[in-house]
């Protein structure tokens, strides 16, 4: 039996961009859903659970970040925000509310797909994080508490492998300062970028065979941080 494609929610309030995304979609195997307000795009995915949900953040009846927040206290799919609105604090307000991945208008229609492919990856991936995460030379051992690069053993100091694990954890998927610091630290740190900034730099003089062009740990400006695995 074939597999069934995988379901694509697609969430915009202008006609013209949900026919073209329909088409992109369809014509590359995705099964599309289509809603043009958040009542809908709630109800779409209540009833057919997709696989992905494209979100734009200019809707009639909500802001796009807080219906991703809503989507994401009980559904688990990819959340890839698509707007016009490409400001960082726009950004992080929405990676902060839970979206996955954000695409600034416009866009070609090779990145829209590379995008949802990675994030369709990632969420067959991350249905069970392994126990060992393999990336290039660099292994990490999250229930021992290990790193090694090249074999050979790097000593970190607990905060540093805290944020390494979580990175690792979410591969190739921008995590805000915010999440970093509320996760490792605690919520009463969320603003404390430079205490962030400087324990990065620490991690990256012992795991980066070039710590000022790093391979791992590569910063989203003013954003974040990703552990890519490219």
């Amino acid at each position: 039996m074939a597999e069934a494609p995988a379901s694509v929610l697609v969430v915009d309030d202008e006609e013209q961009i949900r026919r073209a995304l329909r088409s992109i979609l369809t014509s590359n195997g995705y099964g599309v859903l289509l809603a043009a307000s958040a009542e809908e795009a709630v109800r779409a995915a209540a009833e057919s659970k997709p696989d992905l949900i494209v979100l734009d953040l200019t809707l009639p009846d909500a802001d796009g970040i807080d219906l991703a927040g809503e989507l994401r206290t009980w559904i688990s799919a990819p959340i890839l925000v698509l707007s016009v609105r490409g400001g960082d604090a726009d950004k992080i307000a929405a990676l902060d509310a839970g979206a996955d991945d954000y695409l600034t208008k416009p866009f070609s229609a090779g990145e829209l797909l590379a995008r949802v492919r990675a994030l369709l990856r990632r969420s067959v991936a991350g249905a069970g994080t392994p126990v060992v995460i393999v990336a290039g030379d660099l292994e990490i051992d999250l229930s021992r508490r290990r790193v090694s690069k090249g074999g050979e053993e790097v000593a970190l100091t607990k905060t540093e492998f805290d944020i390494l694990a979580m990175l690792a954890s979410n591969p190739d998927r921008v995590l805000t300062a915010r999440m970093i610091l509320e996760h490792v630290w605690g919520p009463e740190y969320a603003e404390d970028r430079q205490t962030l900034r400087v324990h990065v730099s620490h991690l990256r003089k012992k795991i980066e065979s070039h710590p000022s062009v790093p391979r791992y740990v590569l910063t989203e400006p003013g954003v974040g941080f990703v552990f890519s695995t490219k």
